[in-house]
């Protein structure tokens, strides 16, 4: 049996973004989020989001503007806090560990655009996921590319562009992010 462009998607493999069903969701999901970001009982709003997600934990927090395009290939670990303005395109699946907390403006990008432009005008893209481990802590406006993955323990500093995997107990910073220091249990 032939995959859906979802499925596609999801894998990780080429697929058609103007598929009726994502475009579908997509309006959903910007007609959700547009009523959900406006709301001021930050009870409720949490509630919300939680319900256009793949799965979350009990202990979720979320300021407003939380974006995202689908929210099916979202899934967040207990003890989450995200401040302001988050954005998580996700083409692809986002998994992110328990207790976790994001800075302002954090931007979890999964989709990859081909860079053959025959494929690029033809509207093919793809993705690659992203996964972040338990314990970390991402400062403000951090961005994350599609297909990195990082460990438990880490730190991301404020700015920073994570364009490859790290693995547990280091606080990186920069663009493109490097490893500034190796954290003990203590640190």
């Amino acid at each position: 049996m032939a995959k859906t462009e979802r499925e596609k998607m999801t894998a990780g493999e080429p697929y058609q973004q103007f598929d009726t069903e994502l475009i579908e969701r997509r309006k959903f999901i910007r007609q959700q989020l547009q009523a959900i970001n406006s709301e001021t009982d930050n009870e409720k709003r949490n509630g919300d989001f939680k319900k256009l997600l793949g799965d979350v934990g009990e202990d979720f927090f979320v300021e407003s503007d939380f974006k995202f395009d689908y929210g099916w290939n979202i899934h967040i670990g207990d003890h989450f806090y995200g401040n302001y303005d988050m954005t998580f395109l996700d083409t692809c699946p986002i998994t992110i560990g328990e207790h976790c907390y994001f800075g302002p403006n954090v931007g979890l990008y999964t989709p990859i655009h081909p860079l053959d432009p025959v494929q690029r005008n033809a509207d093919v893209e793809l993705g690659a996921p992203i996964t972040i481990g338990d314990s970390c802590w991402f400062g403000g406006r951090v961005t994350v590319l599609p297909g990195v993955t990082l460990g438990n323990n880490v730190v991301v500093g404020a700015g920073s562009v994570v364009t490859k995997s790290f693995g547990d107990n280091v606080v990186i910073a920069g663009n493109p992010a490097k490893k500034i220091k190796d954290m003990k249990k203590g640190d």
